[in-house]
């Protein structure tokens, strides 16, 4: 093939892009694309704007992620003693590379951003639990404003208000859905779902 997109993170890819992020970068000489994980196109648009309005020093992601078709259903054996457990019974911790690939996407937060997963028993539907360091103070207020004006202009970036669960959002378009209902702020530190 003279051009391959990965759906999915790639070592050695001439660009890592995410749509409506970083798509302005793609070149026409770049002959392997990857679009990253499904969690690094949920954490990418949120942190582009955080750090863009607030600056982010550094974070913790923690993406509480649905299973997936490479989990056993029930406890088998592995080498791995977490993966040999049910998927559908467990809520399992996981390494992931996603907050690591925002620096692919966004270089300015190459090494500022890391995180794990936890897989649990739903279908569909992940959450992605971001608690960032800050340059400055914020507010609540602030990083809601910020977040519903950004959420305007985007095409992969949605802003919620209603008490809605994981299942709510199955067949939704968006990346990202930033849920204002649970925004926390101690002085620089903040956390955003």
């Amino acid at each position: 093939a003279r051009k391959v997109i990965i759906s999915a993170p790639a070592s050695g890819a001439d660009a890592t892009i995410v749509y409506g992020v970083n798509h302005d970068t793609l070149r026409q000489s770049h002959q392997i694309i990857s679009s990253a994980s499904c969690t690094t196109n949920c954490l990418a648009p949120v942190a582009q704007v955080l750090h863009r309005e607030l600056g982010i020093e550094n974070g913790l992601m923690t993406t509480i992620h649905a299973y997936t078709n490479d989990q056993n259903l029930i406890d088998v054996y592995h080498t791995d003693p977490y993966r040999a457990r049910s998927a559908t019974q467990s809520m399992i911790p996981s390494k992931t590379g996603a907050a690591e690939a925002v620096g692919l996407v966004l270089p300015e937060l190459a090494g500022k951003l890391t995180g794990m997963a936890v897989r649990v028993p739903v279908i569909n539907v992940s959450l992605v639990d971001l608690t960032v360091t800050l340059k400055r103070e914020t507010t609540v207020d602030e990083v809601n404003a910020l977040m519903k004006e950004a959420s305007q202009h985007s095409k992969v970036l949605g802003y919620n208000t209603l008490p809605l669960v994981s299942h709510d959002f199955n067949h939704n378009p968006l990346s990202s859905i930033f849920d204002a209902n649970h925004t926390k702020v101690s002085g620089k530190l903040l956390k955003v779902l």
